[in-house]
């Protein structure tokens, strides 16, 4: 993870933030803090990717692997709405989700973390002795 989003940064710091004072996180101020929790969610989406539990379909590209974590980070903004005593702003939904997608992009733009992450959870490949177009079917038959 250290290498996506390192301790420094703003999106690791917001999710130690969240994580550590989750109980009150939401109650230091009069509205929720949206730079905190889009940071926290671009931070999950790639910690939910990197753990792979409900990764199904594996993305085979960029766009697609930038799908599967924005639809990450929107489950962790979500959560973290419905956890909030607090409100959103007006528009504040869709700033939340605006900057964490800018997060999530900065990532992927940087250096070789697609290759890395599409590469991450591929099946090992076959092996040269092993034909993968010949499966062999067994046929079902009803009684």
């Amino acid at each position: 993870m250290d290498k996506l989003l390192a301790p420094h940064t703003h999106e690791a710091t917001a999710h130690h933030h969240l994580t550590e004072n989750w109980p009150t996180w939401h109650t230091d101020q009069p509205s929720v803090d949206e730079s905190l929790i889009s940071g926290c969610a671009s931070y999950r989406a790639f910690d939910r990717y990197l753990g792979g539990k409900d990764l199904f379909l594996l993305p085979r590209s960029r766009s697609e692997l930038e799908s599967v974590l924005r639809r990450y980070a929107y489950d962790a903004i979500h959560n973290a709405i419905a956890s909030s005593r607090s409100t959103l702003q007006t528009g504040g939904y869709s700033r939340v989700c605006h900057l964490a997608e800018k997060s999530i992009r900065d990532v992927l733009n940087t250096g070789d973390n697609v290759d890395i992450l599409l590469a991450l959870h591929r099946p090992p490949p076959q092996s040269p002795g092993r034909d993968a177009t010949n499966t062999t079917r067994s046929s079902i038959r009803s009684g």
